[in-house]
């Protein structure tokens, strides 16, 4: 006969929490492992007071929250569950949850067995009960990379390099979050489709960054067919300093000495200076926006 060794616990894959400059907001990303559980936690945790988004892509769901205190009010089935609480302190997140009857399984022992989780301080749950509970996320920044140019009109396509070199940097310093094809004004040097890539990453104050940064440069310099080979990077809570010439580069044909002078005034670094660099530096905006960036 089949056992099940823990019948009511089903622990999400994965938990990370991006923070920006001043702490005043966290972005969490849970990978789920059951959707359906995790698209009811959606509903209702995007009540919560301290939700400001909340967000779908792929098998993540992301809360964009402002950090903070607030009072739930639980209901049965109206407001079943929610986020108490998330507070950054000393290169840490805690984020508090609370939750009625299954809900509160949610909210507290699937979350507590995810990958990226610290340490965490439960309550019992489940039944007729009001179950909480904390987790502790190491606080994380986003890495942007955007690729472009890496195929030729015989071989390959950057979206399938750029996301199997993702997964073969992917490490705890910096893991491996999203991935998006962002389609550009058709140019005259294109392969065939012409769109570029770009990824994202949380990364730990480690180093992690520049590790997996050197990484990227290292693989695409081996395996790319193109010798203008684009690639730049970003760490930013978001790419929107470069949304200008993100739209420019979706609606017109820019130089490369134009994108040069845009990476250098926004900040972004270069790491690989082929005309590929023009299409890499127009998708860091798109980041984490697959189904929009597609589009012309």
């Amino acid at each position: 006969m089949v056992r099940i060794s823990d019948p009511y616990t089903v622990p999400y894959q994965a938990i990370y929490a991006v923070g920006n400059d001043d702490c005043s907001h966290v972005e969490l990303i849970e990978f789920s492992s059951c959707y359906g559980g995790s698209a009811w936690a959606r509903y209702h945790y995007k009540k919560s007071p301290l939700v400001l988004e909340t967000r779908v892509i792929g098998n993540t769901i992301r809360y964009m929250t402002r950090v903070g205190e607030c009072d739930l009010v639980l209901e049965p089935s109206y407001a079943a569950a929610g986020i108490r609480s998330v507070v950054v302190r000393d290169g840490e997140v805690a984020v508090t949850y609370a939750g009625l009857g299954g809900g509160g399984v949610g909210a507290t022992t699937c979350r507590a067995g995810a990958n990226g989780v610290l340490r965490c301080d439960l309550s019992e749950s489940g039944g007729g009960k009001v179950g909480s509970g904390t987790i502790v996320l190491p606080l994380r920044s986003r890495l942007i990379v955007g690729i472009d140019d890496t195929d030729s009109k015989e071989v390959g396509a950057t979206w399938c390099l750029a996301h199997n070199i993702a997964c073969a940097v992917d490490c705890d310093s910096a893991r491996y979050l999203s991935h998006s094809i962002v389609q550009l004004h058709p140019v005259p040097e294109k392969t065939q489709n012409c769109v570029s890539t770009v990824l994202e990453f949380a990364c730990l104050d480690d180093g992690g960054a520049d590790d997996v940064l050197t990484q990227i440069r290292d693989l695409l310099t081996e395996y790319s067919v193109s010798a203008e080979t684009g690639m730049v990077a970003l760490t930013d809570f978001d790419g929107s300093v470069l949304a200008d010439y993100g739209r420019a580069c979706k609606s017109g044909v820019l130089t490369h000495e134009y994108a040069l002078e845009c990476a250098r005034n926004c900040g972004v670094d270069v790491w690989l200076d082929g005309n590929g660099v023009i299409g890499a530096l127009g998708a860091i905006p798109y980041v984490a926006t697959p189904d929009e960036s597609v589009m012309l």
